[in-house]
């Protein structure tokens, strides 16, 4: 089939799955998590192709990371489908009920979007994790992963085809595009496509942004900061430190800066520095910290905008929260950011004036995502200052309509010199 013929495929299908019932979308994504049970050997089989032909054509170890789709992993998406099936459905949902006049009822009830673009690098895991999302949600997708990550989104798409086909969804809703030409076509989908969510480098992600015109919904940096405060647990700040660093260092929400207050970095540098270095983390620092640190690397200005995905981090030294919050402001991403302190009106300051997607008080920047928020699982993250902000569940992939119900009302009725007067009475 042609771009748009799969398009105009996956619409029709997404028509018939906007009206299923709860029950019947549920029993799909338990089939979806049955089939991937049962193909557990396989899967991984597929992506570990994958990955050996990563390796052999140079992959980056960030990316590497992101590709590798263990038991481990797969365990862990699977169980993300079954939180999403628990999930109140998100279709149908009565957010307005109100009386204009007696007889003239209005509604706001949510619907879906249509049909999802969804691109991402590496991340198989992330096929697995969108499809449930979009099958709850009501959604089409049509799916576009990375040359690199083919096998293994080729053998997912088939198991989730096979198991939706025992269902009451049509399996034409989930859609799987392997070559670059099709990306670039189905950018011009506007027609057939409601939203495009791209996962991957900021490169990618600006690429995306800069060649639609279907409203994107993504990140391009996960540029983010933990700040140790002067009223540190200084033990508590290290060990804060260290897992947001280096727990998952390519994740978009490790950190990339660690900024310290001056009144504590003569005692928490050391300390910091000798459990990040025995992660082999390298180092790098402004002028002060340097002068404490004395081997490690110079920090330059390129260094506060780099999303490192790896296990590098630079350091700077501060003389207050202001401070600090004016460089996350100037070089972060809107994305997560940190403070650790046991000084309460310091860490209000900090998470009502920097601003980003998530702010965090004395824990680590990791738990910025959709699972560990008890969405089930995510689509992406979204940096922008519009909703939906921070990791993105099933409140990002509906929209609303607003239904009003009449008995022969018209307009002209409330204008003039005997008009009638809205009631405007909540139900």
């Amino acid at each position: 089939m042609s771009i748009i013929e799969i398009a105009q495929k996956t619409r029709a299908s997404a028509r018939k799955l906007a009206v299923l019932s709860a029950v019947a979308k549920n029993q799909a994504i338990e089939a979806i998590a049955k089939a991937l049970e049962a193909a557990a050997a396989d899967i991984v089989a597929a992506n570990a192709a994958d990955c050996k032909a990563a390796e052999a054509d140079g992959i980056a170890k960030p990316l590497y990371d992101r590709l590798k789709l263990d038991e481990s992993k797969l365990k862990s998406a699977i169980a993300g489908v079954r939180d999403v099936a628990k999930l109140p459905d998100p279709v149908g949902s009565v957010q307005i009920h109100r009386e204009l006049d007696t007889g003239l009822i209005l509604k706001r009830v949510t619907c879906p979007l249509g049909v999802l673009g969804i691109i991402f690098e590496a991340r198989p895991e992330a096929l697995i994790q969108i499809v449930s999302l979009a099958i709850k949600s009501g959604n089409g997708v049509i799916l576009k992963g990375g040359k690199e990550a083919v096998r293994s989104c080729e053998i997912l798409t088939k198991i989730i085809h096979q198991a939706l086909a025992e269902t009451a969804v049509n399996p034409a809703a989930v859609q799987l595009l392997t070559t670059r030409e099709e990306t670039i076509e189905l950018l011009k989908m506007d027609e057939y496509v409601d939203l495009i969510i791209p996962r991957g480098s900021n490169s990618f992600v600006r690429f995306v942004q800069e060649n639609t015109r279907i409203p994107v919904l993504g990140h391009a940096d996960g540029i983010c900061h933990l700040y140790a405060d002067k009223a540190a647990d200084l033990q508590k700040a290290v060990e804060i430190a260290v897992d947001a660093k280096t727990q998952y260092p390519a994740a978009c929400n490790a950190i990339e800066t660690l900024l310290v207050h001056s009144a504590i970095a003569h005692n928490f540098l050391p300390a910091v520095a000798q459990a990040l270095q025995q992660k082999k983390v390298e180092l790098r620092g402004d002028e002060p910290t340097r002068a404490i640190l004395e081997n490690i690397a110079e920090a330059t200005e390129i260094d506060w905008s780099t999303e490192y995905s790896d296990l590098i981090l630079s350091i700077k030294i501060v003389d207050s929260v202001e401070e600090a919050i004016n460089h996350i402001n100037t070089y972060g991403s809107r994305h997560t950011d940190a403070i650790v302190t046991e000084d309460s009106q310091a860490a209000e300051t900090f998470l009502s004036q920097v601003d980003a997607a998530g702010v965090y008080h004395n824990c680590s920047t990791r738990f910025a995502d959709g699972f560990r928020y008890g969405f089930g699982a995510e689509v992406g993250i979204s940096t922008q200052q519009m909703p939906p902000r921070g990791p993105v569940g099933l409140e990002g992939l509906i929209t609303y309509k607003y239904r009003v119900v009449g008995d022969g009302h018209i307009a002209a009725s409330y204008v003039g010199k005997d008009a009638r007067e809205f009631t405007h009475r909540e139900l």
